[in-house]
C-alpha cells in the first residue's frame, strides 16, 4: 500500500489559490483529524504515512508547507527534513509527541521552521502555519511582486496569474516552473535547476517533463504559442523568461534538444 493518502493522492491538481499543505504522520486518526480541520480552513491537504512517501510527495505536489511527525516507520523525521533541505526551502512545521528539548533542537538545527508538541490546539497550529507561510513569502519575495507582459499579469506574492483581466488556472507544477523563470527574468535557467526546483533530485534526468510543461504554459500565456516571445528555449541548456522582445519577430534559437527552435 502506498504511503500517500488514497483520498488526496499526490497529483497536479488542487483548488486554485488554496495553500497546499502536506501532512506526514503514521497515525491515521491524526491524519484524518488534520485533513478535516485544515480542509475546513480552506487548505488543500495531501497526506503521507511515511518518510519516503513524504519526500516523493513534495516533488509531486509542491506544497506551500509541510507538517511533519518525527516518529515515522521508515525514516527518522530529521532524515526527512535533511532530505528536503537538500533541494527545497518549503516551510516545515514539526508536530511531535517528543517534548525533550534535545529533540526540538535537533529538528530545528536540521532545518525545521517550527516545532509543536502533541497534544496541540488547532487554533495554535493554524496560527503557526500562517506565520510560517508568511515568513516564507517574505524570504522569497525580493524584487518585483507583480510582473506583466503582453496581456498577462503575474502576482508572485499571491501566486496568481491573470490574462486579459481573467484568472488563468495553473497547476502547481506549471506555477513552480513559471515562478522560477520569472524570478530570474532575462537569465538562463538551466534544465537541471528547473528539474531540481520543481521535481527534486529524483527527476533530474527527465528533461521531457520540461518540454511538456513549457508547452502547456505557452498555450496558456503566450499570444502565439507556436512562436513564443516570452518563454524562450535555449536548446540544450535551459529556458529563459523575457517580458518584452527587442523585435516584433519571434525569438529564435538553433534547435538542439529535440524541440522546435523557439
Amino acid at each position: 500500500m502506498t504511503g500517500v493518502s488514497d483520498t488526496r493522492r499526490a497529483t497536479d491538481t488542487g483548488k486554485a489559490g488554496a495553500i497546499r499543505v502536506l501532512v506526514v504522520d503514521d497515525d491515521p486518526q491524526i491524519l484524518r483529524a488534520l485533513q478535516i480541520n485544515l480542509t475546513a480552513h480552506s487548505y488543500h491537504v495531501v497526506t503521507a504515512r511515511d518518510g519516503r512517501s513524504a519526500l516523493t510527495s513534495v516533488g509531486d505536489v509542491h506544497p506551500d508547507i509541510v507538517v511533519l511527525d518525527l516518529g515515522l516507520p521508515d525514516l527518522a523525521g530529521t532524515e526527512v527534513i535533511a532530505g528536503l533541505r537538500a533541494w527545497t526551502q518549503v516551510p516545515i512545521v514539526v508536530l511531535s509527541a517528543r517534548t525533550d528539548s534535545a529533540d526540538k533542537v535537533t529538528a530545528l538545527d536540521a532545518g525545521a521552521d517550527d516545532y509543536i508538541t502533541k497534544p496541540f490546539g488547532m487554533a495554535e497550529l493554524l496560527a503557526r502555519l500562517r506565520a510560517a507561510v508568511r515568513r516564507s513569502a517574505t524570504a522569497t519575495g525580493g524584487g518585483e511582486r507583480i510582473v506583466t507582459f503582453a496581456d498577462v499579469e503575474i502576482d508572485l506574492a499571491r501566486k496568481r496569474v491573470r490574462r486579459n483581466g481573467r484568472d488563468v488556472h495553473l497547476t502547481p507544477t506549471e506555477w513552480e516552473m513559471l515562478e522560477l523563470l520569472v524570478q530570474h527574468r532575462g537569465k538562463l535557467v538551466s534544465q537541471r535547476d528547473l528539474l531540481l526546483h520543481v521535481w527534486g533530485p529524483r527527476r533530474e534526468d527527465r528533461t521531457n517533463y520540461l518540454r511538456v510543461y513549457l508547452a502547456q504554459l505557452r498555450r496558456k500565456l503566450e499570444p502565439n504559442p507556436s512562436h513564443p516571445r516570452h518563454l524562450i528555449t535555449e536548446p540544450g541548456m535551459g529556458y529563459r523568461f523575457e517580458t518584452v522582445s527587442d523585435t516584433d519577430e519571434p525569438v529564435v534559437a538553433v534547435a538542439g534538444d529535440g524541440e522546435q527552435a523557439r
